[in-house]
């Protein structure tokens, strides 16, 4: 991917006008433009579904959209699973049944669209770019990128977070929310907490220029 620009959008949990905005402000080109969302779409905001369909129309028009699997997503593949029905439920879970449930049409229709659940299922743990690596919640440090477990890729925090290990490349990560975000010299957290009434997010590259939306 020959890419004039890379935007990075943090976590969206549902806020699709948020969303909405966030893209229209970057002018974001679908021919040139690279768009990379770090994950987290769905689960406490008030139209997770919603986002889901926003970023498939995204993807419908162009080859440069990319789209990590965060902590909520596999959460929820294990909800509709029976694996854990659980912890969707208790990470705010319910908004996004609630979400899907408004629009089925009938009784007899699955709960989640079947190019959802390929949505879902198709999710990137990671994306290398030549100076970055780009993943949901980060790197266990210590451990080569390639032995990474995907438990910590979309869960850890602390031990990531906290940690100045090099690990040969500028992380760029999500799932921690932070007031606005968190540059150190070997990550950037650009989680600011968009469904918790803060921004929404977006790193452009290769300036390292940030954009963010805040709640009308």
């Amino acid at each position: 991917m020959n890419a004039v620009r890379t935007f990075i959008v943090g976590d969206v949990h549902g806020c699709l006008e948020m969303l909405r905005r966030l893209i229209d402000k970057i002018e974001w080109n679908p021919s040139n433009d690279r768009l990379i969302f770090i994950g987290d779409y769905i689960d406490r905001g008030e139209d997770s579904k919603g986002v889901v369909d926003f970023v498939l129309k995204l993807k419908e028009h162009s080859p440069l959209v990319q789209c990590l699997i965060g902590n909520h997503e596999q959460m929820f593949l294990d909800y509709l699973s029976d694996i854990d029905p659980q912890s969707f439920i208790l990470n705010g879970g319910l908004s996004t049944l609630r979400s899907y449930k408004e629009v089925k049409q009938n009784k007899k229709d699955p709960l989640v669209p079947s190019p959802h659940l390929d949505f879902f299922s198709s999710l990137l743990p990671m994306i290398e770019l030549e100076q970055y690596y780009i993943v949901h919640a980060g790197f266990r440090p210590n451990i080569r990128i390639e032995d990474q477990d995907l438990t910590d890729i979309i869960w850890i925090r602390d031990g990531f977070i906290y940690s100045d290990y090099d690990f040969g490349k500028l992380v760029i990560f999500g799932h921690t929310p932070f007031h606005s975000p968190m540059i150190m010299k070997n990550k950037i957290g650009i989680d600011t907490g968009a469904v918790y009434g803060n921004c929404l997010t977006c790193l452009e590259l290769p300036g390292k220029k940030f954009h963010s939306v805040r709640p009308e």
